[in-house]
């Protein structure tokens, strides 16, 4: 352990661990991660967690030789925050109050980052995850490798990169994924409660209903709806991560801290209430879900509501949605899920290419 080694600080640097003269890699005291089994478990990139703007623009002109090279000379400069970063302070914020309330329990989330860099970053992240004493033990650096076998191991409850075609790869292969994009504008976020904000179909649903309105345009999509509003919808690939975040909810829920619970989550969709938005709710009870607030803003601009909401991160399927989020300072992912990816990969494409993505 630290101690063992002298260190009067439990939280000692792990490079410091990784240049001990007899070469032994020792992690420095901490709490034990909870089994794989037991948590929910966020994978996320390095470039989502970090600000790697300025190594990225080296790789992209200069190649991965100079990449690595200068990545090494740097590594003892930690990386500037990234757009996922509150996200993750947040999460260990909600581990904290649950050790608290559970000292022995595992079901807590565990962070784990995936990379496709090469190793030789790997002193750089260890430095910069220290200094800003986040709670991340498990590593995965691919060095270019895909990661979707990794986040199979892992059983990844969520995994959250900025490269489009890591996140496309991971929801083929049935893992929730999202690609992160950086707040036009710096907005400040709860550091004790987590905050999450989720669109309905195509994310939590199917998009069962987006192929109506698309192929057929409001009035079939309300008839649709209203017809088969006691049917509950298919599950989207994000449901197993609300699932995940209300079963911790449940925990505050048993110890009587309902109204202090440091997990909140939202429905933000373009449904309309009394034209769509009952076969909404009705499936997520069906699922024994719910979110702490629904919000069906009949087609009208998500950025604004978001503003005031102030989630840790949204997610949506569809670019505009997450433009405008993103413009008006709310962390916002996309999940390339349903008819909208089909339809508007042209219009999707050149909505990447205008945006900073950050991270692979």
């Amino acid at each position: 352990s630290a101690f063992e080694n002298g260190s009067k600080n439990p939280r000692a640097s792990c490079s410091e661990t990784l240049n001990r003269r007899d070469g032994a890699a020792v992690m420095p005291l901490r709490n034990n991660p909870p089994k794989p089994q037991n948590a929910i478990t966020i994978a996320v990139s390095s470039r989502a967690l970090f600000n790697m703007d300025r190594e990225q623009d080296i790789y992209e002109q200069q190649g991965m030789e100079d990449y690595l090279k200068y990545q090494i000379q740097h590594e003892i400069e930690p990386f500037a925050p990234g757009p996922a970063f509150p996200f993750i302070k947040a999460v260990e914020a909600v581990n904290t109050r649950l050790r608290e309330l559970y000292p022995d329990s595992e079901e807590l989330f565990d962070v784990v980052l995936m990379t496709s860099n090469h190793a030789h970053v790997g002193l750089r992240l260890i430095n910069s995850i220290n200094h800003y004493q986040l709670f991340i033990e498990r590593f995965c650096m691919t060095g270019g490798n895909s990661l979707i076998g990794y986040l199979k191991a892992y059983h990844a409850n969520l995994y959250l990169s900025a490269d489009s075609m890591k996140v496309r790869e991971a929801i083929e292969e049935g893992i929730a994924a999202a690609t992160v994009f950086s707040p036009g504008k710096i907005t400040e976020v709860p550091e004790t409660q987590l905050r999450v904000a989720f669109d309905g179909d195509a994310v939590l649903f199917s998009d069962e209903s987006e192929r109506i309105y698309k192929a057929h345009g409001l009035d079939k999509f309300f008839e649709h709806e209203k017809a088969h509003e006691n049917k509950p919808l298919d599950h989207g690939p994000l449901k197993g991560f609300l699932e995940a975040l209300g079963k911790l909810q449940q925990k505050f829920y048993a110890k009587g801290q309902r109204l202090d619970c440091p997990i909140r989550t939202y429905l933000v969709t373009a449904r309309s209430a009394a034209s769509s938005g009952t076969r909404a709710l009705k499936t997520l009870r069906s699922w024994g879900l719910e979110t702490d607030e629904a919000l069906f803003l009949a087609g009208a601009p998500k950025g604004p509501m978001l503003e005031k909401i102030r989630p840790h991160i949204f997610f949506d399927d569809q670019m505009f949605h997450v433009e405008g989020a993103a413009e008006l300072g709310t962390v916002a992912a996309h999940v390339p899920y349903g008819i909208a990816q089909t339809l508007g990969n042209r219009l999707e494409q050149s909505s990447f290419d205008s945006f900073r993505l950050l991270g692979h």
